[in-house]
């Protein structure tokens, strides 16, 4: 029953809601959203888990190197740079992903507009190899020299000497 002096809202346009897909603003929370997914939370709390740890060592090795351990001095200032270094990946890492997220969210250019690209060669870096049928060599002798190699049949029958006598020092060979 409807309430007297209420009017009835009507399904027009003004009453749509539009705020589940306006993109969100710069600066806001609902622009930090995708760092809440559950590989993100693993890596948030893997972080806070080593900072925390390298930092209760380093106090650790700070109350061993007061004790009078003097190698315990060295440790107690690197700790703390290995905390700082498991921040600064952080820290890069999430602004590599909102860099791939600004790209991504980006509406695709005008083919028209864009320049027309130069072929690149293939062996210049950012180009990605193409995936070709494998080749086949023949495997040829270099030359009639290799049945002439008095240095390899040497060496040839020194080995077969030492598998042929298990226990023999190389000392012991008679060639």
């Amino acid at each position: 029953m409807p309430t007297p002096g209420v009017a009835k809202p009507s399904r027009t346009r003004d009453n749509y809601d539009t705020v589940s897909e306006t993109r969100p603003l710069p600066g806001t929370l609902d622009a930090m959203r995708w760092l809440w997914t559950p590989a993100w939370i693993a890596r948030h709390v893997a972080m806070v888990v080593l900072v925390v740890g390298f930092l209760g060592l380093g106090w650790w090795q700070i109350s061993r190197a007061t004790a009078g351990n003097s190698l315990s001095w060295g440790y107690a200032v690197e700790w703390p740079i290995f905390a700082g270094f498991v921040v600064y990946v952080w820290w890069r890492e999430v602004r590599l992903a909102r860099r791939k997220a600004a790209v991504a969210a980006e509406p695709p250019a005008d083919p028209a507009d864009a320049p027309v690209a130069e072929a690149v060669p293939a062996g210049t870096a950012g180009s990605r190899p193409a995936v070709r049928r494998p080749v086949r060599v023949a495997r040829v002798a270099a030359g009639g020299e290799a049945a002439d190699d008095t240095d390899l049949a040497a060496y040839n029958d020194y080995l077969s000497w030492l598998n042929a006598n298990p226990g023999a020092r190389p000392g012991d060979y008679p060639g």
